[in-house]
């Protein structure tokens, strides 16, 4: 038997975008409204399993309405970029799900939603509505259920003809009625002004519909009859606005919505693109990945593979390191199962060497008949062509097996090539090149509860295909780093990079546990101390943590403005909160209590768990192939994200201290890397005289577009001035910049013209790259790392806008992640070349931490700064603030 869903597209994807937290991609995609409008698709068709499913949207601003009454929505703010460019990426998405999507220039997507309902009870096929609109109840019928969204898009509230009388006591004719009396704020319908849902079901309930309340107005008294009388025609115009338009042309016919279901690599591909990890996940999507392995230049069903399984293969161990000292390239694939390389277990290893792939387990390895295998492994000049020679290293480490040498990385290259590919798996790699015979992982291991470690023959037979794999892609990506102009970036800056991030893994960051519970001591006393001020506050005691309770008191109890609603009640989100502080003091005390409990829960509680019993370190793990600008990513975990705003965030470093008694922690820091590589690539004179003659940046700013002096720079001129200096690296919009600063989008945007009418050379820039990235489609950073713009020249505004935001910041943003890079191998040479006992730990975005022995301390104090500030020449001068202590706090 049939089944309808019909959804309202352009509705979920609004409720979706400011219900959701900001998302992002890699490549700096904004991706909450697909991602919650995906996670509701998916429970509808899971839950629903429907034979048919459309989505409708809306073709465009004007409308049949707008011919009888030009003001119709006319009251909406503009839509957001960072929503508009998520609409192109949904219809894509509904594509690789197979879903039909219909849109139709005149008409809304309500009115095409209304003609279906209409077939479909002529037709008396089961339907159901979604929307995030109560306006559709009009179309609820014995057949047509009606599903308006809740809290965001997670949940959804059903109406049959049953639920309509009971909740509101009318029928789903009058909710138009009702729509004609109480007007819709939303959509500038104006009804009759005083005449709110209470009023307006009562005047239903007693005649009706809008014509009988008109024609019965003798009856009503006082301010109310007089209002009605008054507005009689907005009444008949705003029911005639609110109805939904069910005779739309549209040739469609059913067939043309049938669902038979998603094609699996569609879908898979799609998800990996938007990195979407927890709905790939979800659906198991992994194992389809590439295909089946049957087809390709070398599959491993066809490939010749020596297994060395025990002491009784020694000969083949012999054969193997015999080939390895030919002088040829050789091929490396060490499997370590586990994102976690510093806990990954390690399966085995397999080495293309001498025309034959050679595998073992890692039992195998660690035998003493494999010395001669492990000694080649632990060589530095011994070359190895790898896969992701980073976590190999990281986990042969913590085996008790060195892993150096390494002189070239398919996934390292891989990345380069094309950043905006956030998995770079090897199989992926090696279809890319022509080369499908390596079957993905899922396939092997299955995934997530499903991993298994499959029989040795399979296993050896697996890896072997990936060391080939590597033996073969490795010349073609050479010739292609060669062609793009990345070859030095590649051998140069990432590669060796990666071994010292392996080093820096490896040595770890000393944490002092009892610091930590100390402050997690001194957290618990804050949070105690703020509950029961806010309980003195509010005269009762109550659940904080309770957006249902916490409503409540704020908005019933203290009688605070109310900001926004949510379908449950009360809004009660940090954004609510901060509009709310000058109100009341309970305010601020609620926003320190919340800011308290992440800290202990998140960072005291969750480092705890992160310290090693065996070392009493941390061992972060820096990812160099995720983030599309090259900045690199902390996982295990990450220490980019401890929050220093916060004095109590900022103790949380206390406890990272030197691991040699006597030592000290050093940390420096760039002085605003992005701006002064603004400056340079734009040559803006105005920029650079400010670094040229060290001025503060935000300061200068606000003097120049304020038209003001230094002295008259106050406090807020100066927080606008940084927002914008900011705000102009990463493309902001004038929604973004209002909402940083909590100001309306118009001045927002006359703040940024303000700018650029100042910064002529940063907006000739910023017009310029645009050209040039339409001409070349892809933009460089100073080092050359290249990022591609496919939608550079794409005929929808949406998706063009967004590739010209990437064009103007990437080479900014990316060329600030280069410069760091490059000084951390400016580092460790200068630390090997001086022979120095001190260690370099971490990256912190545009910081630099180390851990130096005293008698090296003026030494370090010196030669970092310098070591940063000359890694590149700049037209401006680089600058790098360097502090000291007894543990990283100190030090900042």
């Amino acid at each position: 038997m049939d089944k309808w869903i019909l959804i309202d597209g352009n509705s979920i994807a609004n409720r979706a975008f400011y219900a959701m937290p900001p998302l992002t991609n890699s490549a700096g995609l904004h991706t909450n409204a697909v991602y919650g409008f995906t996670t509701m698709l998916l429970k509808l068709l899971e839950e629903e399993k429907p034979t048919h499913v459309l989505v409708a949207f809306d073709a465009g601003k004007i409308t049949f309405r707008h011919e009888g009454y030009s003001e119709y929505k006319g009251g909406r703010a503009k839509t957001p970029s960072e929503l508009s460019e998520q609409f192109p990426v949904m219809k894509d998405l509904l594509k690789a799900f197979g879903i039909a999507q219909f849109e139709l220039a005149g008409y809304e997507a309500d009115d095409i939603i209304g003609t279906l309902t209409r077939r479909a009870d002529e037709q008396g096929v089961e339907t159901l509505v979604v929307s995030g609109d109560k306006d559709m109840l009009q179309l609820v019928s014995p057949k047509v259920t009606v599903a308006v969204t809740r809290k965001g898009v997670s949940e959804l509230e059903k109406y049959t003809p049953e639920e309509m009388a009971e909740k509101y006591g009318l029928t789903p004719q009058q909710f138009i009625d009702l729509k004609g009396l109480m007007g819709d704020a939303s959509d500038n319908i104006p009804g009759i002004p005083g005449v709110g849902e209470k009023t307006a079901l009562k005047l239903l309930h007693e005649y009706g519909s809008v014509e009988e309340v008109l024609a019965h107005t003798h009856e009503l008294k006082g301010k109310m009859k007089e209002k009605i009388e008054a507005h009689k025609d907005d009444a008949i115009m705003s029911k005639k606005l609110a109805t939904i338009f069910r005779e739309v042309p549209l040739e469609q016919e059913a067939d043309d919505i049938r669902y038979g279901g998603y094609e699996g690599a569609a879908l898979a591909e799609a998800f990996r693109k938007l990195e979407f990890k927890s709905l790939l996940e979800r659906l198991e999507l992994g194992a389809g990945e590439g295909g089946a392995a049957a087809e390709g230049v070398r599959p491993e069903a066809e490939l010749a593979v020596v297994a060395i399984k025990g002491d009784a293969d020694a000969d083949k161990l012999q054969e193997l390191v015999a080939a390895l000292q030919d002088g040829a390239e050789h091929g490396l694939y060490v499997e370590a199962a586990g994102e976690n390389p510093h806990i990954a277990d390690v399966l085995g290893l397999a080495v293309a060497a001498g025309g034959q792939v050679y595998a073992m387990t890692l039992d195998t390895l660690q035998a003493p008949f494999a010395e001669p295998l492990r000694s080649w492994l632990a060589d530095p000049d011994k070359p190895k062509f790898g896969y992701d020679t980073h976590k190999a290293d990281l986990a042969l480490a913590w085996q008790g097996i060195p892993l150096r040498g390494a002189a070239f990385d398919v996934q390292l290259a891989a990345y380069l090539l094309d950043p905006t590919d956030g998995s770079q798996t090897l199989t992926g790699v090696a279809q890319r090149y022509g080369l499908p015979g390596v079957q993905p992982d899922e396939a092997v291991y299955g995934k997530g509860a499903k991993f298994k470690v499959p029989d040795e023959e399979t296993l050896l037979r697996h890896l072997a295909a990936k060391a080939d794999a590597v033996l073969r892609i490795a010349p073609l990506q050479r010739d292609d780093l060669e062609k793009t102009g990345m070859h030095k970036l590649f051998y140069e800056l990432e590669l060796p990079l990666s071994r010292i991030l392996a080093g820096m893994e490896l040595q770890g960051v000393k944490v002092a546990k009892e610091e930590l519970e100390a402050l997690g001591a001194e957290l618990e006393r804050g949070i105690a101390d703020s509950v029961a001020r806010i309980y003195e506050l509010a005269g009762t005691e109550f659940n904080i943590n309770s957006p249902k309770q916490l409503g409540e008191i704020l908005f019933d109890k203290l009688g605070l403005p109310i900001v926004k609603k949510t379908k449950t009640g009360y809004s009660t989100d940090a954004e609510v909160l901060e509009r709310l502080e000058p109100y009341h003091d309970i305010i601020p005390l609620i926003l320190h209590f919340r800011q308290l409990a992440k800290l202990q829960s998140t960072y005291v509680e969750g480092l705890l768990k992160e310290v090693r019993p065996d070392t009493g370190k941390v061992h972060t793990y820096f990812r160099q192939t995720i983030a599309a600008t090259g900045r690199l990513s902390s996982q295990f975990p990450n220490l980019q994200n401890i929050p220093i705003r916060l004095e109590e965030g900022r103790k949380i470093r206390k406890a990272f201290v030197p691991s040699e008694a006597g030592w000290y922690i050093l940390a420096a820091d760039y002085s605003q890397i992005e701006l002064r590589v603004l400056a340079h690539i734009s040559g803006d004179e105005r920029l650079k005289e400010a670094f040229i003659h060290d001025m503060d940046i935000h300061t200068k700013t606000a003097m120049d577009v304020f038209g003001v002096s230094a002295e008259q720079v106050d406090a807020n001129m100066r927080r606008q001035a940084k927002a914008v200096n900011f705000g102009i690296v990463y493309g902001i919009s004038d929604f973004g910049l209002s909402q940083n600063l909590n100001i309306p989008r118009k001045e927002a945007a006359q703040f940024i013209e303000q700018y650029f009418d100042v910064f002529q050379g940063v907006k000739q820039y910023m017009d310029d790259i645009k050209m040039q990235a339409r001409k070349d489609g892809y933009v460089t950073t100073l080092l050359e790392r290249r990022r591609y713009l496919p939608d550079i020249k794409a005929s929808n505004f949406n998706i063009r806008s967004f590739a010209e935001r990437t064009a103007m910041n990437t080479p900014i943003q990316g060329t600030a992640a280069d410069i760091i890079k490059l000084a951390m191998v400016r580092m460790d040479e200068a630390i090997k070349d001086r022979k120095l006992k001190s260690r370099m730990l971490l990256q912190v975005h545009d910081e630099l931490v180390f851990e130096v022995p005293e008698e090296e301390l003026e030494l370090m104090k010196q030669l970092v700064p310098q070591t940063m500030a000359s890694a590149i020449e700049l037209d401006v001068p680089l600058k790098a603030d360097v502090n000291y202590g007894v543990n990283w706090y100190e030090a900042k």
